[in-house]
């Protein structure tokens, strides 16, 4: 999927949330995990810089990750 793709988890109204914090000590990496406008479940990390987002990588959620986002944890 593209970075274009990704992106559009961040409208998803019932995306959660983690930190990745055992992935970069210099910075707040984020894990996000929602829906796309194409309708994939999509694990996106980022980080938030001033009021930009960057974009690390996006990858089909896993097994578990699809779990947590339909129980909501």
């Amino acid at each position: 999927m593209s970075f274009e793709e990704a992106q559009t988890i961040f409208a998803d109204a019932f995306s959660i949330t983690y930190e990745d914090a055992e992935h970069s000590l210099i910075e707040e990496r984020l894990l996000e995990i929602g829906f796309s406008q194409q309708n994939r479940l999509l694990a996106v990390i980022y980080v938030e810089r001033s009021e930009t987002v960057r974009l690390i990588s996006a990858r089909l959620a896993t097994a578990q990750e699809r779990r947590d986002y339909e129980t909501g944890d």
